[in-house]
C-alpha cells in the first residue's frame, strides 16, 4: 500500500527444488528480513505445474500477448518473482545479493524514478490511482477476499500483473509539447486533464463528447473514460523507470488488482489503438499473484501448506 520507493528491483526465478519442502526452504529464506528494504514475493502459473501439488489461484495464468505487445520469452513469466524497493540503493543491493538454493534466474530489471512520479516521458504517474489509504476500497478492488472463488490460502494476496514497456524517446522527444499533452490528455507540467486546473480535477467528459478538448484516444480517456462500468476495472499502480543502455529505456508498469481479468486486461484492450501506443514497445513481464503475508512465519506457509489441488 506503500507509494513507489525510489529504487527497486524485479527479480522472476524458476524453482529446482524437487519438492514441497524444498519449495518451503526456498519461500523461507526469501521471507528473511533485509534492513531498509520492502521485499514482495509473487508466484506465477508456471509453478502450479504439478511439481508441488499446489492449489492454483483461480485467475492466474500466463501473461497473454495484447496489441503491439513483442514479448521475448527471455524476459517473460518466472515460477517466482521477488521484488525489492528502498529509498536508497545499499538495501536493494544487498537483498539482490543473496543466493538461494533451490532457484535458477530468469530475469531481472532495475527500476527508479527519474523525478518525483514522473516517468521518463516526463508525465505524472499514478495520477488517477484509487486512495490506498482507504481500506475499504483496497478490500473491494486490491485484496482477495473470504467468498471470493479462490483457494482458502489466497485470502488476503492480490494478483500482480508487471509489463516492461521500452519507450521510443527519439520520437517522443521530437514531439512537441502540444501534441504530447494531446496524447495523454493532460497537461504536462501540473498533470491537471486538459481545459482543468488541477491534476485530480474531473476531466469533465460529459461536457466533451466529441473529443474537441480531450481526444477519444487519449491515454486518460481509454484508460479511464469515467463510466458506471469503468468503476469496477480499478486497479492499484505503482511504476518505475529503466534505463539499460542510452538507448535503452523505458518503463516498469507495474499494478494490483484482486481481478486480473476484470482489472489490468480489461484496461489493456480499452488501450488498444490509443495515440500513446505508437511510443510502446512492451517486451517483457507476466502475470503473477502476491502471496498474503504470514504473521510470524514465512511467506508462502498458507501456500505450501494447502492442500493439492
Amino acid at each position: 500500500m506503500t507509494p513507489a520507493l525510489s529504487t527497486t528491483e524485479l527479480m522472476a526465478f524458476d524453482v529446482t527444488a524437487r519438492d514441497r519442502a524444498g519449495l518451503a526452504d526456498v519461500l523461507g529464506a526469501l521471507s528473511s528480513p533485509v534492513a531498509g528494504a520492502v521485499v514482495t514475493i509473487a508466484v506465477g502459473a508456471s509453478l502450479f505445474d504439478g511439481r508441488f501439488g499446489l492449489e492454483r489461484p483461480r485467475r492466474l495464468t500466463p501473461m497473454p500477448s495484447f496489441r503491439s505487445d513483442v514479448l521475448d520469452p527471455a524476459w517473460c513469466h518466472g515460477d517466482l518473482l521477488i521484488q525489492v524497493s528502498a529509498d536508497t540503493q545499499e538495501p536493494v543491493d544487498a537483498a539482490v545479493a543473496r543466493r538461494i538454493p533451490g532457484l535458477i534466474p530468469r530475469w531481472r530489471m532495475a527500476g527508479f524514478h527519474p523525478d518525483g512520479t514522473r516517468n521518463l516521458f516526463g508525465f505524472r504517474e499514478g495520477t488517477g490511482n484509487p486512495d490506498a489509504s482507504d481500506a475499504s476500497l483496497m478490500d473491494r478492488h486490491v485484496w482477495v477476499q473470504p467468498g471470493d472463488d479462490e483457494p482458502a490460502w489466497c485470502v488476503g494476496g492480490s494478483y500482480q500483473v508487471v509489463r516492461l514497456i521500452r519507450l521510443a524517446m527519439p520520437s517522443w522527444d521530437a514531439e512537441p509539447l502540444e501534441v504530447q499533452e494531446r496524447v495523454f490528455g493532460r497537461t504536462k507540467d501540473t498533470g491537471a486533464p486538459l481545459g482543468q486546473a488541477a491534476e485530480h480535477a474531473d476531466p469533465g467528459y460529459p461536457s466533451d463528447p466529441g473529443g474537441r478538448r480531450i481526444a477519444l484516444n487519449a491515454h486518460i480517456r481509454r484508460a479511464n473514460p469515467r463510466t458506471p462500468e469503468s468503476e469496477a476495472h480499478k486497479i492499484l499502480r505503482r511504476g518505475h523507470s529503466y534505463r539499460l543502455s542510452p538507448s535503452d529505456c523505458g518503463q516498469i508498469f507495474v499494478c494490483y488488482q484482486r481481478d486480473v481479468e476484470l482489472g489490468f486486461a480489461t484496461i489493456q484492450r480499452r488501450l488498444a489503438g490509443e495515440a500513446l501506443e505508437k511510443y510502446l514497445l512492451p517486451f517483457g513481464g507476466g502475470y503473477y499473484f502476491v502471496l498474503p503475508g504470514s504473521d510470524g512465519d514465512y511467506v508462502g506457509k498458507q501456500l505450501v501448506g494447502s492442500n493439492a489441488g
